[in-house]
């Protein structure tokens, strides 16, 4: 069952959730980069340089260890009370903690309580993003036409890559333009105040946009049929109890994803600069143009997955390549020359499209409609603290212990491991009847 969405509200819908994506994903990464230039001093004064500097970064992983939770969350809501409600919390809760980093005073102004006040602020950005990606990925896939659900639900990705690209150009501007003092004082400020801009995103969706047909479907069944459905339980333990081995799966299949992307747009920055000796800009824009090609290339093997009739396959070959250009990517790194080192981060880029492009519509064919939110939210965002917001660190860790790069490759190709062993036990649902619930599924496969 399919019901037909128009091509302009369509566009709608996909450049809404493109949108707020990206803005969610700026504000969220944006931290990152003040955490490394401005927050020890400002927040953490009282500490030598290098424990502020480790405090800084400890306030950066609290954003990822809320992640799950928020994911939790969001599943729980997502799959009781429909898909727009926590995407739209999401927004809301992102912006205004984003913004409140923007005028929170330093330690000079008002002590110890600066830097709970920071820790508080992105703790909640944490559970902003960790509720916002199930809900615009299911805004788009369970909206999109059957024959294009790949295509639509890698537009989603794109906003990530769109607001971490967003995000370095910022700060390059800023740095640019201002002097040291000016930039420390209130210049860092300016991409904190842009999370009113995500406010007014959220009021929108809220305002104009519906829920997915899926959900409306599921809300106009009987009382009867919600029970066997068990819509009258809570979604997350029913997703856990009758779907662990898909989360678990999930979770796997995002490993060697998230974690070289965040080695792409993060460790590779350090490592270049401070051991390879490359300039700080010109590693930066490499890193900004080869992701910014994920605009078109995600897409592409998105809708390539609709015309393969499988996102297993594609998600597999990407995997492999992955694991095998591992080494290669940091042998051209290591070089130090900018046009090589621009080439293997596009071909990684590239590669990563292949996996992250497909992957919304793989998560949402595998789950059924009453437990997708939360399934697919605690599969996606378990794997973004594991995989994802430990991998900056395990790739200095590595670096540290052997002094050599070939480590971090042997670090991408076991996560390359782990995904290929996830996907390639994952059952194909390939154009999935996305108004199907639990028992109808368990009906089905028992016939």
């Amino acid at each position: 069952m399919n019901q037909h969405v128009p091509p302009a509200k369509m566009g709608k819908l996909a450049t809404a959730a493109v949108f707020a994506t990206a803005l969610e994903w700026f504000d969220f990464l944006v931290y990152a980069t003040a955490a490394a230039l401005v927050f020890n001093e400002l927040f953490f004064p009282s500490v030598s340089p290098v424990a502020g500097t480790l405090a800084s970064f400890a306030t950066l992983a609290v954003g990822f260890v809320a992640r799950p939770l928020g994911g939790v969350i969001a599943g729980h809501v997502g799959d009781r009370f429909g898909r727009k409600p926590p995407l739209v919390a999401s927004m809301l809760l992102m912006g205004v903690s984003t913004f409140a980093i923007g005028v929170l005073p330093g330690y000079d102004s008002i002590g110890v309580w600066a830097p709970v006040l920071l820790v508080v602020a992105r703790l909640v950005q944490g559970l902003g993003v960790g509720a916002q990606w199930g809900g615009a990925a299911l805004l788009l896939t369970e909206h999109a036409p059957v024959e294009r659900r790949g295509f639509y639900g890698s537009l989603v990705q794109t906003g990530a890559i769109v607001g971490a690209v967003a995000g370095n150009l910022f700060f390059l501007i800023l740095s640019s333009t201002l002097t040291d003092e000016q930039f420390g004082s209130w210049g860092w400020r300016i991409p904190f105040l842009s999370g009113l801009f995500l406010v007014l995103i959220g009021a929108y969706v809220q305002m104009k946009i519906e829920d997915t047909p899926v959900f409306r479907q599921m809300q106009q069944e009987s009382a009867e049929s919600k029970r066997e459905a068990g819509l009258r339980k809570a979604p997350l333990v029913e997703a856990v109890r009758l779907h662990g081995r898909e989360i678990l799966q999930a979770a796997g299949a995002f490993f060697v994803v998230n974690a070289t992307f965040y080695i792409l747009i993060s460790g590779i920055l350090n490592y270049a600069t401070d051991t390879v000796g490359m300039s700080r800009n010109a590693i930066l824009w490499c890193v900004m143009i080869a992701g910014l090609t994920q605009v078109v290339s995600m897409p592409f093997f998105g809708g390539l997955t609709d015309r393969m009739g499988s996102r297993k396959k594609l998600y597999l070959i990407g995997t492999v390549l992955m694991g095998l250009f591992a080494f290669p990517l940091f042998w051209l790194v290591d070089t130090g020359s900018t046009p090589l080192v621009f080439i293997g981060l596009l071909i990684a880029f590239t590669i990563h499209a292949t996996m992250y492009g497909p992957q919304a519509a793989l998560y949402a064919e595998m789950f059924p409609a009453d437990v997708r939110f939360s399934g697919a939210s605690l599969g996606y965002q378990f794997a973004s603290v594991f995989a994802g917001g430990l991998a900056p660190f395990i790739m200095t860790a590595l670096l540290a212990a052997t002094g050599g790069s070939w480590s971090v490759s042997a670090y991408i190709l076991a996560c390359a491991v782990v995904t290929f062993v996830s996907v390639v036990t994952i059952r194909e649902h390939f154009r999935r009847d996305l108004y199907e619930t639990s028992s109808a599924a368990a009906e089905r496969t028992s016939r």
